[in-house]
């Protein structure tokens, strides 16, 4: 199975006559053939051929070929017992073609293709995002064997290869650097705006843009199973994800076709005219369901995007308004995720710079988020970082490499004691906010303790929950230890928190609280995918893992609440635009069925007004794409869409 084709994208097998192809082949030949149409009237009277006018051979061909194809596409769906919003026109469309109005059966299926290819165009241009991630991907790797170098396929890659890497190219597969110095852009997968050293044994991960070094790795996964293909994989199932709005669109097109079949038997029955059947069942076609529900939502994903929030899984603007619990983990969410060094505590005979130092060198090639503190601590006493070899950082093992000849470890009290019983006498006492344990070749050197800023704007977000959003209660959970999490708790109002919390415990919770009302769980995304995926909606902070992307509904790259409140107002606008189109839509179709089925608008003129209806609709549901700003409640000087 090949993983990328042109550029990165995961390859599709798409028919050459797809459905998309085949709706707006059959859109072009429908405008044609009613130009043509109305071209033809003025020689359709004196030039009769084959005993129909004119004018009418180009509608045959439109109702034999187009309609063919829409009739094919929609019995499937009744096989399926998929009686949507599209069988009422179906039935019109028959309906005319058996009464002899030509001209309002082509019209039908206008309406029909065009909706359908509208709604193609919208969903390709919500795909944006992912041909942005995709024109990332390189379209070659340079396999290194000795002294020469291959340009071969990503799909060729196997594990064990060695991939050089050139500088500023992106890395075509995950890895481990065997051979060179350097650093690589990561932000597109951690959301973090700095870069990540590397040097022999740290991690490279697909997609990460390389510095002004030559890297060599060694491939650790295919490239269809690496991290940058995962996260293209989630991308293109949550693109297929059929919003639940659109299926309550359905719901209410399946009760509308009933009623539109009643009014237009009775319409016939009382009047004696077939035609009057037809005429209401053409104005009837609920084109603001079949055009404004799609369009609604893929403008709501486009004003989103630009916001800079990845909504992967459209039902999370549906359901974001229904939520009335909310749930937030601590680190990287109501704080900076950025923790400061505030105390080194060094062993006897070691210095407080000099561990900082060894500690600082190897920091540099993790991800880890206190490396950055320590990095920014060293940094500002102006310590001279050493020489690093075989590093290491295996998940839930600390980090560990040599600085200088000597063998450095980043680990955490817990590992410790756990393999030692006798650290517990030798660690300084325990205290609240985090910390880390430096040892030193296989000795304890020091106790480096960090502190965790609250958001500026926290407090204001979390007041604001329960007047402007209607939720009903807010929690704090963290692994944190409990004085952390309470200090925050006061410092943000949260009256409800929870602390030293493990991710299934974390689940538990969620899973409870969302049995009990609606539930929105943010998280940083670090261990926090399986309490994003059970809550009612799941919002990430930054892009940790492919596995975060999949779990969360909507990914927040740059960890702002005010993005948050954003995704918040942009949910309640498309809600509302929604319903005006489609209600708004349905009430004028109603009217115009009154209209028809007392002989005031006929089948064609039906047509021309339920086109207009559809005009009305879409521009309504274009506001949301149009409009430039949205309005949060942390910043007062935007506008609101109205």
């Amino acid at each position: 199975m090949h993983a990328y084709q042109h550029g990165g994208v995961p390859e599709q097998k798409t028919p050459i006559w797809s459905a998309v192809r085949l709706n707006r082949a059959v859109l072009i030949l429908t405008v044609v053939g009613i130009v043509t149409h109305f071209a033809l009237i003025p020689v359709s009277i004196s030039v009769p051929v084959f005993g129909h006018a004119a004018m009418d051979w180009p509608l045959f061909a439109v109702i034999a070929l187009g309609g063919g194809v829409l009739i094919f596409e929609i019995v499937q769906k009744a096989l399926a017992r998929d009686f949507g919003a599209d069988f009422l026109a179906v039935i019109a469309f028959v309906t005319g073609v058996v009464l002899g109005e030509y001209l309002a059966a082509a019209l039908i299926i206008l309406m029909l293709s065009g909706g359908q290819v509208l709604e193609a165009f919208a969903m390709r241009k919500a795909s944006s995002a992912l041909n942005a991630l995709a024109d990332r991907m390189p379209r070659v790797a340079h396999r290194k064997d000795g002294e020469n170098i291959t340009d071969i396929s990503l799909d060729d890659i196997v594990v064990g290869d060695l991939i050089a890497i050139f500088p500023h190219d992106t890395a075509p597969v995950d890895g481990v650097v065997v051979d060179g110095h350097g650093a690589m852009d990561e932000s597109y997968l951690t959301g973090e705006p700095f870069v990540v050293a590397k040097a022999p044994g740290a991690s490279v991960l697909s997609g990460a843009i390389n510095g002004d070094a030559v890297l060599v790795i060694r491939a650790e996964r295919l490239s269809s199973e690496s991290r940058y293909a995962q996260i293209m994989q989630v991308m293109q199932e949550a693109e297929q994800k059929r919003p639940k709005i659109r299926r309550i669109g359905d719901q209410i097109g399946a009760w509308f076709a009933p009623f539109a079949l009643l009014v237009a038997f009775i319409a016939w029955y009382l009047s004696g005219d077939s035609v009057r059947f037809l005429a209401v069942l053409v104005v009837a076609t609920p084109c603001p369901l079949l055009i404004a529900i799609p369009i609604t939502i893929m403008s709501a994903i486009s004003m989103a995007a630009r916001r800079g929030i990845v909504i992967s899984d459209p039902t999370v603007l549906e359901r974001l308004p229904t939520c009335k619990t909310a749930i937030f983990d601590k680190t990287g969410t109501l704080t900076y995720g950025r923790p400061e060094l505030v105390e080194v505590l060094p062993a006897s005979g070691h210095g407080a710079n000099e561990v900082l130092r060894l500690a600082a060198s190897l920091e540099r090639y993790s991800k880890h988020p206190l490396a950055t503190a320590v990095l920014a601590a060293a940094e500002t006493r102006k310590l001279a970082l050493g020489d690093v070899a075989r590093v290491s950082e295996k998940p839930g093992q600390g980090l560990v490499g040599v600085v200088d000849g000597q063998e450095i470890a980043v680990t955490h009290r817990k590992k410790l004691i756990a393999s030692d019983p006798a650290m517990a006498e030798i660690l300084p006492p325990d205290a609240s906010g985090l910390e880390c344990v430096i040892m030193i070749d296989g000795a304890y050197g020091a106790t480096l303790r960090f502190r965790d800023s609250p958001r500026a704007d926290g407090r204001n977000f979390v007041g604001h929950l329960g007047p402007v959003h209607n939720f009903n209660k807010v929690m704090l959970l963290s692994g944190d230890r409990a004085s952390e999490v309470s200090h925050l708790s006061k410092l943000l109002g949260i009256d409800e928190s929870l602390a030293s919390q493990s991710p299934e415990q974390k689940v538990e919770i969620v899973r409870r609280e969302t049995a009990l009302a609606p539930t929105l769980f943010m998280g940083d995304g670090i261990n926090d995918a399986p309490a994003l995926a059970v809550a009612t909606v799941g919002i990430a902070f930054g892009k940790h893992s492919s596995v975060t992307a999949e779990a969360a509904g909507a990914v927040i790259p740059e960890s702002s609440l005010q993005a948050v409140d954003e995704l918040f107002h942009i949910s309640m606008t498309m809600r509302r635009i929604l319903l005006q189109s489609v209600i708004g839509g349905m009430v004028l179709s109603i009217f115009a069925m009154g209209f028809a089925a007392f002989g005031y608008i006929s089948p064609v003129a039906g047509a021309v007004l339920q086109e207009g209806i559809d005009v009305i609709a879409i521009v309504n549901a274009l506001r949301l794409a149009l409009a430039g700003n949205i309005r949060a409640d942390l910043v007062g000087d935007e506008k609101q869409i109205s």
